[in-house]
């Protein structure tokens, strides 16, 4: 199973995104981890949730525009190039990184990336036999739900 990503579009205004974050605290939805993507006028904000199918619902009940990704999680191993070599794997079958973040706690001793790809599947497949571990939805939200 798939990580699922909850995505907010927020206004770059005052306000805005404490109503986002105010919305998720109401509804009892923990933020394991974010980035936000921004230009002058609006942002995404990009989240691993406990529960993102609740959370989507409350955002949308809210009248904030919000989706569900399944996005690629994937341990890489906490030395000098290790992030390189899982790139190269991705370039290796031209697959193109739409975005990527780092997930705020280690696995096994081991960071998680957090990838977005147009076809998650083949990156998936890309990594078989390569020795990494994808993490799944389970293993980080768990505990949480």
């Amino acid at each position: 199973m798939n990580v699922t990503q909850l995505s907010a579009f927020v206004s770059n205004k005052p306000g805005h995104l404490q109503k986002v974050l105010k919305v998720l605290a109401d509804e009892n939805i923990n933020i394991i981890t974010l980035t936000i993507a921004e230009t002058s006028d609006f942002g995404i904000l990009r989240m691993i949730v406990n529960d993102p199918e609740k959370g989507n619902r409350a955002l949308k009940e809210n009248n904030i525009t919000s989706s569900l990704t399944d996005v690629l999680a994937l341990e890489i191993n906490d030395t000098p190039g290790s992030l390189f070599a899982a790139l190269e794997v991705f370039a290796t079958m031209e697959l193109n990184i739409e975005y990527m973040y780092a997930f705020t706690q280690k696995r096994n001793d081991k960071p998680v990336m957090i990838f977005r790809f147009q076809d998650i599947e083949k990156a998936k497949n890309a990594l078989k036999g390569k020795g990494y571990n994808i993490v799944k939805k389970i293993d980080i939200v768990g505990e949480n739900r």
